[in-house]
């Protein structure tokens, strides 16, 4: 990442929100400052669900040129009209789902503090891989994704690279300079203005 360059913000949903609401909530958020690409991570399992969130939350990003990606469901990913999807088992399935997907969408896979994984992934088609958690969290091994992960990634491969997972201020600011994109999700939709909290992340990028 050329040293000039600030980090982009790449919105996560929360893993429950309210269809009769949510998707309002993030088209302020959307409006409020340059989101790169927005992730749908519900935890449901729910495909009736999973789909009708997707097809309100693509009517608010694609209207503000914002690509939209969903977490894991490859096959839903297609079939909605998605962007492309976020892989959570590292790199073991980015080959087969670039395949599948074509050169077009949108390919991520979460590593979560594993250099390996990461550089698996990117040989095997992905466009960015995530690490994380970046900050201390319950949850989880209590393993961490750290600083110097990001600045030897920074340094050595030009894959996009995503800090995610446990964020604060401090940590980003800690964090920006040997990042491409900040994953920010929960920790702005549990704060009672969250695009208040998004824009004291984004100042804090430097």
């Amino acid at each position: 990442m050329a040293e000039t360059e600030l980090p982009q913000i790449y919105l996560i949903t929360p893993p429950e929100f309210e269809l009769g609401r949510f998707p309002d909530q993030l088209a302020r958020t959307l409006d409020s400052t340059e989101i790169a690409c927005v992730r749908l991570a519900l935890a449901t399992r729910d495909e009736d669900r999973i789909s009708r969130a997707a097809d309100a939350l693509r009517e608010v990003t694609h209207a503000r040129d914002v690509a939209l990606v969903i977490a894991e469901h490859v096959m839903l990913a297609e079939r909605l009209g998605l962007d492309g999807v976020h892989l959570t088992d590292a790199a073991r399935s980015v080959r087969k789902v670039r395949k599948d997907l074509g050169d077009d969408a949108i390919v991520g896979a979460f590593c979560g503090t594993s250099r390996h994984d990461g550089m698996n992934a990117g040989e095997a088609g992905a466009d960015y891989v995530s690490f994380g958690p970046v900050g201390a969290t319950p949850l989880g091994d209590g393993s961490r994704a750290e600083h110097e992960l990001f600045e030897w990634w920074s340094m050595m491969i030009e894959l996009p690279v995503v800090a995610e997972g446990a964020l604060d201020l401090e940590m980003i600011r800690t964090l920006a300079p040997v990042t491409d994109f900040f994953g920010i999700g929960e920790e702005i939709w549990r704060a009672d203005d969250p695009v208040a909290q998004l824009t004291a992340f984004r100042d804090a990028f430097g």
